[in-house]
């Protein structure tokens, strides 16, 4: 039977406090059990508390980045069922999960019908860059919008958009689960264009390949038109 961890003096607990180190009385009588059974040398147990410290600290300001971005706690990689009963490509989720393209700035689209797991991956992949530190923000798309329309009648859209092109990660779920009107494209087309290998953008969306290569069409002839409508009110337009 081992012997119960010491308690902490008042003294100490009052000087953990005074260098906000309070919450290493938590394990810290546990930890000096474990120094005297090992017979850790002095440095070796102040590693080892430092060490469980600054853990703490990184998990707990992970957690606050990761509620700050709109990411659920629990879709994370470590709760990643690998034997689910979902075919995909495992070398191209190993590479997303290295976080290699938004070192490089490039984006990726998860495709797949309703239930198989592309909320949950990118906001998984939302949690792994937080723990790298990357700035990092999720939305759903339909929300998104409603909030940059809302936006233009209190001058704050561009306000809401700068925030949305310094994002390092930008997480858009459900991507064209609605229809799009002229001002909910040029919000999409700006975004796209402005974070173009400037940042990394990941969309899920259920939609077939033929019905997103649509909105491409779409969002260029809308982009077009709009880019034509404002020339003609500054008196640059011309006709041939």
């Amino acid at each position: 039977m081992s012997a119960p961890a010491p308690a902490l003096s008042p003294e100490l607990a009052k000087l953990l406090r005074a260098l906000k180190l309070g919450r290493c009385a938590d394990t810290l009588p546990e930890r000096l059990a474990l120094a005297r059974s090992r017979d850790l040398a002095h440095a070796e147990f102040l590693e080892l508390v430092l060490a469980d410290e600054v853990t703490r600290r990184e998990t707990t300001s992970a957690a606050l980045r990761a509620r700050a971005a709109g990411l659920e706690a629990d879709m994370c990689f470590e709760n990643w069922d690998g034997n689910t009963k979902v075919t995909y490509d495992r070398a191209t989720l190993d590479e997303l999960c290295s976080l290699r393209f938004v070192d490089a700035g490039h984006n990726a689209l998860i495709m797949g019908p309703v239930g198989v797991g592309k909320t949950f991956i990118a906001t998984a992949l939302g949690h792994a860059a937080v723990r790298r530190r990357y700035s990092v923000a999720f939305h759903r798309t339909d929300v998104l919008l409603k909030r940059l329309r809302a936006s233009r009648l209190d001058n704050s859209h561009d306000a809401e958009m700068r925030k949305l092109l310094r994002v390092d990660l930008l997480l858009l779920d459900d991507f064209a689960l609605n229809s799009m009107d002229a001002l909910d494209t040029s919000d999409i087309y700006e975004l796209i264009v402005e974070r173009h290998r400037a940042a990394s953008t990941v969309v899920t969306s259920n939609r077939e390949p033929i019905k997103a290569h649509r909105f491409d069409r779409t969002c260029a002839r809308s982009r077009l038109k709009l880019t034509r409508s404002a020339d003609r009110r500054r008196g640059c337009g011309s006709r041939n």
